[in-house]
């Protein structure tokens, strides 16, 4: 009891110290989650699209060569940025384009070097997810929307990608909440966030352990809210859960299924018997 009421003590000393320096830290953490989230779905969008464009066997060779490579290309690159850790991304990407330039070009804004980082790691799990939702749609949606006339860009677009998207939502969700923790090793190059807040107030204070716990509660409260908010939308993108049948259609009497031997338009079924005994009747 002893120990855990100085816990509580340090933490108490910590907060009242330093809690802006933790809020700015954390502010920094979720404002590059959520755009290196956001870019790395149209990143991953655009991969997983381009991975699904039917290949027909009459289509021309351009076509087919260029799709080729391109899916090489993504190919690569998915298998690259999802094989290596982030961490060793940023110092590649940070450190590299000075090296192999001979410091002749740096990146000098290290929330750019941060969110190009994230972005194509994310991008590269989304590439795999999204290729995988718009195959988990049936078939027959394609088929049924070129049956009524529609290209692939329209059944892409009005078609596959919206239920492809409900399909992926969640993968959508645990990537966030995975940006959310692993913004923490762009402490490598210097980029001031939650887990860089932490290092520095112990540095300065030597309370490493209150410091961690602050840090745990702080990653455990937005991850929680996160998760809570995406089921939220989740079951707002999943729609009512019961619908009422509609009982009259008023295109019915147009489709043929009442009969009307006397008026009506020229779709309309006719009885020939009692069209037979109508005329016989008129004579």
């Amino acid at each position: 009891m002893d120990r855990l009421s100085q816990l509580f003590g340090d933490i108490a000393s910590l907060w009242s110290k330093s809690a802006s320096t933790y809020f700015a830290g954390m502010g920094n953490t979720l404002l590059l989650a959520v755009i290196g989230t956001l870019l790395g779905c149209v990143i991953g969008f655009v991969c997983g699209i381009l991975q699904t464009i039917p290949v027909a066997k009459n289509d021309r060779a351009v076509k087919k060569g260029l799709l080729g490579i391109l899916r090489a290309i993504i190919r690569v690159y998915i298998e690259v940025f999802r094989g290596t850790p982030m961490m060793l991304q940023a110092v590649f990407i940070y450190f590299g384009l000075p090296y192999f330039t001979n410091n002749a070009m740096r990146f000098r804004n290290l929330w750019v070097v941060s969110i190009l980082v994230v972005s194509i790691n994310t991008g590269a799990y989304m590439a795999e997810s999204v290729r995988g939702g718009i195959l988990s749609v049936d078939r027959g949606q394609a088929e049924g929307a070129k049956a009524i006339g529609m290209n692939h860009f329209q059944t892409m677009t009005s078609v596959i990608l919206p239920q492809a998207l409900r399909n992926i939502m969640p993968q959508i969700g645990n990537n966030f909440i995975i940006n959310v923790k692993d913004t923490s090793v762009m402490f490598i190059i210097g980029f001031t966030e939650f887990f860089s807040v932490h290092k520095a107030i112990t540095g300065a204070t030597y309370k490493y352990f209150p410091s961690a716990a602050i840090e745990m509660l702080g990653y455990l409260t937005v991850t929680l809210t996160a998760s809570l908010l995406l089921r939220a939308m989740e079951k707002r993108m999943d729609g009512k859960g019961s619908y009422e049948l509609v009982k009259g259609d008023p295109l019915i009497s147009t489709a043929g299924t009442y009969n009307y031997p006397d008026k009506g338009s020229p779709y309309d079924e006719q009885n020939r018997e009692h069209a037979c005994e109508t005329e016989e009747e008129r004579r």
